[in-house]
């Protein structure tokens, strides 16, 4: 008998071999190599798939979409829902993180920097702690109550995105019957991690689901665990305090501006766009304008959360622009994710987030947001901002056009067998193009001669010249454009 060593997990986490990271020759075609991590746990739809959007900085008046060849690793993965082809078991195709072509254009490959594992219990007598973590002098205070979200006892399984001073973590959450009456009838953990960015924390999402069902079954053996934090431990620069972004500005280099960052930051399940686009409707629109106008969202959802963390980034998409220096004046769209109340002196310093929470008692607490989502109810109790919740038929035309293009991709999918276009391109790029679209016009109004902005460039940048009048008003100030704005009262003009 093969005595097995704790390091026979690892087989399991390395997602992409190195080899596959950075090819010698990479060709501009040539995409990036891996297995999804994914939950297993059913989101809406349940599509098992990862994608990556590339937008190039170095043509930054255009979008270009990722193609679909991949070449996938020949390694077996498990966990639950494995599957060690490079479709799902529907047959869509598997979109990766961070490109090749990526990582060509920029000369930077982000790198595996786990901060710290834990495991956390809900104990009958004191509640939610940390029962076991590496390294023993990290500062966990508070991840006890973020990887464990409020009203998870009454579900099986979950997990949670959050955010942790600098760090971004993911907790894979579980709760099992058994017959204890100390424990009273149930017993519930957590295991999860934390990293300087939350790019890359996909790829353990089958690791800490593997591992959570066996800190149940095994409480008290944390060799995979241990071994997996000697693998993947971070070094971090020396000084500052530690945060390291997911795709460093100064890789980059000085013309991508910070508002395309977020679409850069994570790899989620293919479906988790249109899964959130279908999920609002026309509603989507109403976001969209609050993304670009860098309000405060907070999203509420009993559990499960682990959906309702990928709505949060999807609401940061909403507002990606890819023009440069446009936005760099603006507070930075900060996806938080899950909340509690233990957030709350946090919160009230941020000028601009999206969130999500579990918890009822944040609706009363109206100076923390402008925006509060529940279930599909977008509300504001912003007085100047209560507009901006009527659909109008700008709106409504761009959310036809939508729609017409995703239809128009299912049939080319369904008819040609295209699998190289998906639906988390078009809506990501249908709402950057958008965005470019209007702040490009903007900052040729305000170059020229006559920096005056007149019905037919408002309805040339998709909006409605009066219903979309207060947005645009807004929009200018934010932004810090200087262009007069005279629309349908030319004898007393706004200048913004």
């Amino acid at each position: 008998m093969v005595e097995q060593s704790d390091r026979a997990p690892l087989l399991d986490w390395e997602e992409v071999p190195p080899a596959e990271l950075a090819p010698a020759a990479p060709s501009p075609e040539t995409e990036g190599s891996g297995h999804s991590g994914l939950s297993s746990y059913p989101t809406e739809g349940g599509v098992r798939a990862d994608i990556s959007q590339n937008a190039s900085p170095a043509r930054p008046n255009s979008v270009t979409a990722v193609s679909g060849e991949s070449a996938h690793s020949p390694q077996k993965h498990s966990g639950p829902g494995g599957d060690a082809s490079g479709t799902d078991k529907e047959g869509d195709c598997v979109f990766h993180g961070l490109t090749v072509r990526d990582r060509r254009i920029t000369g930077w490959e982000e790198k595996d920097q786990i901060v710290a594992v834990f495991v956390v219990t809900f104990d009958t007598r004191s509640g939610n702690m940390i029962e076991w973590c590496l390294p023993q002098d990290v500062n966990l205070e508070g991840v006890e109550f973020k990887s464990m979200a409020s009203g998870s006892h009454r579900i099986s399984s979950d997990f949670i995105y959050f955010r942790k001073g600098c760090y971004f973590g993911l907790a894979c959450f579980a709760n099992m019957p058994v017959e204890s009456e100390l424990e009273r009838g149930a017993r519930m953990k957590s295991v999860g991690i934390l990293s300087p960015s939350y790019t890359l924390l996909y790829r353990y999402m089958h690791f800490l689901e593997n591992q959570v069902r066996h800190q149940l079954q095994c409480p008290g053996q944390y060799s995979p665990l241990e071994a997996f934090y000697e693998d993947k431990k971070a070094v971090l620069p020396l000084g500052g305090n530690g945060l390291v972004t997911a795709c460093p500005t100064s890789a980059l280099g000085p013309k991508v501006n910070r508002c395309m960052h977020p679409e850069m930051k994570i790899t989620h399940p293919a479906g988790c766009m249109s899964q959130f686009i279908r999920f609002f409707g026309e509603q989507i629109m109403v976001l969209w304008k609050f993304a670009l106008l860098r309000k405060r969202i907070l999203i509420f959802s009993p559990p499960p959360v682990g959906v309702v963390c990928y709505r949060v980034y999807c609401c940061c998409c909403l507002a990606n622009v890819s023009i440069p220096g446009m936005g760099i004046s603006v507070p930075e769209f900060r996806p938080f994710f899950y909340i509690n109340v233990a957030d709350i002196s946090a919160l009230e310093t941020e000028m601009s987030y999206v969130a999500c929470t579990t918890e009822k008692i944040f609706e009363e607490k109206k100076e923390l947001y402008d925006v509060y989502i529940d279930n599909q109810n977008v509300k504001t109790h912003r007085e100047s901002l209560q507009p901006l919740l009527r659909l109008n038929s700008a709106d409504r035309e761009k959310y036809r056009k939508l729609c017409e293009q995703r239809q128009l991709l299912l049939y080319s999918q369904e008819v040609d067998g295209d699998c190289a276009s998906n639906e988390e391109d078009l809506f990501i790029l249908f709402f950057m193009e958008q965005n470019n679209r209007i702040f490009q016009t903007l900052s040729e109004v305000a170059g020229s001669a006559d920096p005056t902005l007149s019905a037919e460039h408002v309805r040339a940048m998709g909006l409605d010249p009066q219903s979309d009048r207060g947005f645009l008003v807004d929009l200018l100030e934010i932004y810090g454009i200087d262009v007069m704005l005279v629309i349908d009262n030319p004898c007393c003009p706004s200048h913004s």
